[in-house]
């Protein structure tokens, strides 16, 4: 059974930066393409950052420059880093991993950056 666990979330000032990490079991971590999405209040969720097996990765555009996603397939890991974070950047984050046609979700963790 798919388990993602994030972490990492927090209360952090415009300009600061976090890391968000999410930790991954039950299924072959090495073999797929990790993601990350976010959903600010009222709106939908969007997806942010997708590392591939083969470690490609791409963002979204609002993140660009700023979001760095990055795995470990020794501890099934995967990390996204967070920098010059923006009020708008407020949002709750999942990890996701999509196989056997099935998308799985994390339980989420919250970013809030004030002003």
């Amino acid at each position: 059974q798919v388990q993602l666990v994030e972490s990492g979330g927090g209360l952090v000032q415009a300009g600061g930066s976090l890391r968000l990490s999410c930790a991954a079991s039950g299924f072959p971590f090495s073999t797929n393409a990790m993601s990350w999405y976010r959903q600010a209040p009222e709106k939908e969720r969007e997806l942010v950052a997708t590392v591939t097996a083969g470690r490609n990765t791409n963002y979204a555009d609002s993140v660009k420059g700023r979001f760095f996603i990055s795995r470990d397939n020794q501890h099934n890991t995967v990390t996204l880093v967070m920098n010059n974070l923006k009020v708008e950047d407020t949002a709750v984050y999942f990890c996701s991993v999509y196989r056997l046609n099935v998308r799985s979700w994390g339980q989420g963790t919250e970013v809030t950056v004030s002003s």
